[in-house]
């Protein structure tokens, strides 16, 4: 058996809200690790799965420096899926069911490496919350750590 918790697995989870957001994409890489940084101080090597508990918005990794990028990916949404086709789902308004096409294409869920109680990821890449709706309101993610103890 190894000793002071060497090849101990721990898992940890939690929830995690966002602030309402306009519509288009945002970086949330540091309000995650500022909400998990207890938790994931703690970790040597693992990972963390982060889930967004929502059907119109999408949660990706993609380039964290150049602002423009943010704008760009937002312009292709619109262009593959606009809001003036002929949805049935319209309940909610006419940006609903555009959300929810635009959520399902980029996803609900993604895996981050954890090292040292840190992200570990590419020079350029950064944890993006995808706000599909005129006005979603408040997000919340599921943040879903494990790995070796530190």
């Amino acid at each position: 058996m190894a000793s002071g918790g060497e090849g101990v697995t721990v898992w940890y989870q939690r929830e995690v809200s966002l602030s309402p957001r306009r519509r288009g994409c945002h970086y949330i890489s540091d309000e995650i690790l500022k909400a998990c940084s207890g938790e994931m101080s703690k970790i040597k090597v693992g990972v963390a799965n982060i889930h967004i508990k929502h059907t119109s918005a999408s949660i990706i990794l993609n380039e964290n420096f150049d602002p423009t990028v943010l704008t760009d990916m937002e312009m292709v949404l619109n262009k593959l899926a606009p809001e003036n086709l002929n949805y049935k789902h319209t309940m909610e308004g006419p940006d609903d069911m555009p959300a929810h096409v635009k959520a399902a294409l980029m996803g609900s869920s993604l895996s981050v490496p954890i090292t040292n109680g840190k992200f570990n990821l590419g020079t350029w890449q950064g944890v993006w919350l995808c706000e599909h709706r005129d006005h979603g309101g408040a997000r919340k993610l599921v943040v879903t750590m494990n790995g070796l103890k530190k």
